[in-house]
């Protein structure tokens, strides 16, 4: 009786975990298709908005910031309404206007707005070589905190590391060493 139930346990822990590790893989892994959609549409690489996603909400579509952003990318309604607007699209600005929540918590929805918000961003900081670093840190911070960061400097030669090291907000400091770690690892992220 004892052999059977350690047997029974056993196979219970073998199969839980073997389950834990599928659903995970699904969970992560879930989204890719969009990501890969609107990453191209945008010319972002996908494992890095793949890794953004993971670090904003862990690809939880539903979650809402302390700073009312929402979604799998945290947009802001303020973003949400203003890439509304630049469509030209009376729906969308009626629904960024009435229920901004609701078209945010659309995850094809969410990555869309949030990737054209990367790019616009982008655009402030391409081709320096803390390209990608600076706008991460626009993304999460606001670009004011960027230019601060990098006053009294020729930023166009700033180092990635050098501009990292400038970051003034440890949260933010944390949250672009995070994501470029994910995004530059191999073997990982966005299948």
């Amino acid at each position: 009786m004892y052999r059977y139930i350690v047997s029974c346990l056993l196979i219970a822990a073998v199969v839980g975990a073997s389950g834990s590790y599928f659903f995970r893989d699904w969970w992560e892994h879930r989204f890719d298709d969009l990501i890969s959609q609107q990453a191209r549409i945008y010319s972002i690489d996908e494992k890095l908005v793949w890794s953004l996603i993971y670090e904003e909400t862990w690809f939880r579509s539903g979650a809402i910031g302390d700073a009312d952003e929402v979604g799998l990318m945290q947009v802001t309604p303020l973003v949400a309404r203003e890439w509304a607007k630049e469509t030209g699209l009376s729906e969308f600005e009626r629904q960024s206007n009435e229920d901004v929540v609701g078209l945010l918590s659309d995850p094809t929805r969410n990555i869309q707005i949030g990737c054209w918000y990367y790019e616009k961003l982008r655009e402030r900081y391409r081709g320096r070589l803390a390209e990608t670093a600076m706008t991460l840190a626009a993304y999460n911070a606001g670009p004011s905190r960027v230019e601060e960061w990098t006053k009294d400097t020729d930023a166009s030669t700033m180092s990635e590391a050098d501009f990292i090291e400038r970051i003034g907000i440890a949260s933010t400091k944390a949250y672009v060493s995070s994501i470029l770690t994910r995004y530059r690892a191999d073997g990982t992220v966005a299948k």
